[in-house]
């Protein structure tokens, strides 16, 4: 676990006398903790509150003890999603986490890079093939790397996500302010996320509205789509700007006007221009052809979200962030004259 001194700086002389120690298994056991809610962290649910102080613990003991009422805010049993006020106290009860959980990265070994950052924001370039957060079988993504490089932040959050697949403009949260701030921005649609996708297909318009309702489903087989439905589906908008045609694919710049899953994805594939390379909702025979295309195959997805422009929510000032067209996406749209880039 790591310093839960950053958390809150009011821990009484009891609190500092009953710090965790190493038992003869190699786990470190923790007693009963008493922090004080900072200001950082007004506003954040009781779950994500002690997933992020309880580092190396199972989510699935972190909901047993908050539904046993092991946990305790101000005294009082609490639900998952209660959200916490600056000055709360929170009761943990003692937790058992193995040591090596607990190892955290050198400062700078984060491996992705910052496009840009500010006190209360940071915005990576991620790679395709890197998920945002762990889940789903994976350990570790964008934001517990950020947090393992950084320990001592006090407060790290993403603001929004990408597909695992989708490179491009990730940001993050430092400050409660910044994310609530942003979380503001995204839900008034005040701000401008566009993105790169070559498609398949001789595109006709240059500029064109997708206004197309999109609903989440389950395959038969357990795997999660999107779908255009018009009975059931959300309300979702994205312009396409149409950037060069060809004889057989087309690039285009998608701007996002709503944020549904796979919603670019889905909106192209719903149209007949699939995009290059995407295996859940492109062309599979094409894809094919694609990764032994010579002399430069595509073996990724064909999205990148190269800008994100907003109003900074702290400082109101225009901030816009840009992340390069990955190599491996220049060099196969342009060719072998391709400019290098950092992605």
């Amino acid at each position: 676990m790591k310093d839960l001194g950053r958390v809150s700086r009011q821990f009484s002389a009891a609190d500092g006398a009953s710090r965790q120690g190493v038992d003869d298994a190699g786990a470190v056991a923790a007693k009963v903790r008493h922090l004080r809610v900072t200001e950082d962290y007004a506003g954040q649910r009781v779950d994500n509150f002690l997933i992020r102080e309880l580092k190396g613990v199972p989510k699935t003991h972190v909901y047993r003890i908050i539904r046993s009422g092991e946990v305790r805010v101000n005294g009082g049993r609490v639900r998952a999603e209660t959200k916490l006020s600056s000055g709360d106290e929170v009761r943990l009860p003692p937790v058992r986490v193995a040591e090596s959980a607990m190892v955290p990265a050198a400062a700078g070994e984060f491996p992705h890079p910052v496009l840009w950052e500010d006190q209360h924001l940071l915005a990576v370039d991620k790679p395709a093939g890197v998920a945002v957060h762990g889940g789903s079988g994976i350990s570790f993504g964008v934001i517990e790397q950020l947090r393992m490089a950084r320990p001592q932040a006090p407060l790290l959050e993403l603001v929004h996500r990408l597909d695992r697949d989708t490179s491009g403009v990730l940001l993050i949260a430092k400050t409660r302010a910044g994310l609530l701030g942003m979380h503001d921005t995204l839900r008034e649609k005040s701000g401008d996320k566009r993105y790169l996708a070559a498609v398949k297909g001789e595109w006709v318009n240059d500029r064109q509205h997708v206004k197309a309702p999109l609903a989440k489903y389950t395959r038969p087989d357990g795997e999660r789509r999107v779908e255009v439905n018009a009975d059931e589906g959300q309300f979702a908008h994205t312009i396409f700007n149409l950037l060069e045609r060809r004889p057989e694919m087309s690039l285009l710049e998608a701007e996002l006007k709503t944020g549904r899953t796979h919603q670019i994805r889905v909106h192209l594939q719903h149209l007949g221009f699939p995009i290059a390379g995407d295996d859940k909702y492109g062309d599979a025979a094409w894809n094919k052809l694609l990764r032994g295309r010579q002399p430069v195959p595509l073996r990724r997805m064909f999205l990148h979200a190269k800008s994100f422009t907003f109003e900074h929510p702290v400082t109101g000032l225009p901030i816009t962030v840009e992340a390069p067209l990955p190599r491996e996406l220049a060099s196969f749209w342009y060719g072998n004259t391709a400019p290098a880039s950092s992605g």
